[in-house]
């Protein structure tokens, strides 16, 4: 995905820099377009490093205003190469130019000439925010469909208290890729995923877990909802916010996890394993805690295996599993996935450092029956997608082919 962001001229300009972070780290590219009053507060050259693009600063190529016939056409040629625009911080002056048509530099003409959706998140001082021009301005905007992330209230730069301060950075983000994915494609659809690691008590204190953070089975949820499907999200321990429209089961021990999912399986028709469960429990938890040096051995359970109960009860479902591997990572995914039924599986290799647990970035590579898909070094959100655009392709293909139920009748 890739969109245009304008700043323009204000104190919370320095702001952009961290919203451009974030939208990348959900996989959106941006090109920064710059207002001559924005330079005044952020120079392009920190946009330029964050996006490794160049940045839009004059409507013909350079602040001298020597022609130049490439850049004279640019904002034609950028206005269809983004899926949105993004204004933040809006200023008055540039609502108001908006609203009244006025294009007298290139963001301002770039507005005229996109199709795109348009997002603006205003912030100034609290009486330009009141003011009747403002709202009227605003106004208009919103009765042509541009989508207004409306400011905070708390203390401002200009040192009054008041509406008017820049909306926080992850609202903007959010209200960027709700009018991104504008395809519902997943409409219809529950989704079941479970995230994060589990706990399996030693004594009241002390306990048996992993590395998993839940980054990745949480960005599957925030992705699936977003595409339109209804989601429940049963969660191990983390230190997540759980993602906005998604049902959230909170659980602890891999006892609880298998009860939680099989408790919901049936409103599901797709059922994604991304949790990392615990293979297995200590047999005799105490029930003191254990004094310190005292020497003991712990007596170990397996733990029951969650895919394989769903696999051996389902009918059309989809079931995609996870396989966290350290060698040998598409020979163990692939045997993982024909030995437990799934329809497919995500394996990523836990072993590099910057990848997989605790961390934002992934890299896998999608198996199915019939083909593996890698997806290089990219955000969980991103790499979400990705597994999201896959179990799609399997569910289309399924839909085509008589349920078993459908055969008996």
């Amino acid at each position: 995905m890739r969109i245009a962001l304008g700043v323009t001229g204000g104190i919370a300009a320095y702001k952009a820099a961290e919203i451009l972070r974030l939208l990348q780290d959900r996989g959106v590219h941006a090109q920064v377009i710059m207002t001559r009053a924005a330079q005044e507060f952020v120079k392009p050259l920190t946009f330029a490093a964050l996006s490794g693009e160049k940045v839009i600063t004059s409507m013909f190529g350079s602040d001298t205003g020597e022609p130049n016939v490439e850049s004279a056409i640019e904002h034609i040629a950028v206005a269809e190469s983004v899926q949105a625009l993004l204004v933040a911080p809006a200023t008055a002056d540039i609502i108001a130019k908006f609203a009244h048509g006025i294009a007298d530099d290139f963001l301002t003409t770039f507005f005229l000439a996109t199709t795109a959706p348009v997002v603006i998140a205003p912030a100034m001082n609290v009486n330009m925010w009141n003011h009747a021009a403002t709202q009227a301005n605003l106004e208009t905007l919103r009765r042509r469909g541009v989508r207004i992330v409306e400011p905070g209230s708390g203390y401002l730069a200009c040192g009054m208290v008041g509406a008017g301060r820049l909306a926080d950075n992850e609202v903007i983000v959010d209200a960027v890729l709700d009018v991104l994915q504008t395809t519902k494609d997943l409409a219809g659809e529950t989704v079941l995923i479970t995230a994060g690691p589990t706990r399996e008590p030693i004594d009241p204190v002390r306990y048996i877990s992993n590395r998993s953070s839940g980054k990745m089975g949480y960005a599957l949820a925030e992705t699936a909802a977003r595409r339109g499907a209804r989601v429940i999200l049963v969660s191990g321990p983390t230190a997540l916010t759980p993602p906005a429209n998604v049902e959230v089961v909170n659980v602890e021990t891999a006892a609880q996890m298998r009860d939680a999912v099989l408790a919901r399986r049936d409103e599901a028709s797709i059922i994604i394993k991304a949790a990392a469960v615990a293979d297995y429990t200590p047999a005799h938890p105490a029930a003191k805690k254990m004094k310190q040096h005292q020497a003991f051995a712990l007596d170990l359970a397996p733990t029951d295996d969650i895919v394989t109960l769903l696999s051996n009860r389902r009918d059309d479902q989809l079931l995609i599993g996870f396989a966290a591997e350290t060698d040998n990572v598409l020979e163990h995914a692939r045997a993982k996935m024909l030995n437990k039924k799934m329809d497919a599986i995500v394996a990523n290799d836990v072993s590099h450092k910057g990848i997989g647990f605790d961390s934002d970035l992934n890299a896998v590579t999608i198996i199915t029956p019939s083909e593996a898909m890698e997806v290089a070094t990219a955000s969980k959100r991103e790499v979400a997608g990705r597994v999201l655009d896959a179990v799609l392709k399997l569910r289309n293909a399924k839909v085509a082919i008589p349920s078993r139920s459908e055969q008996i009748r």
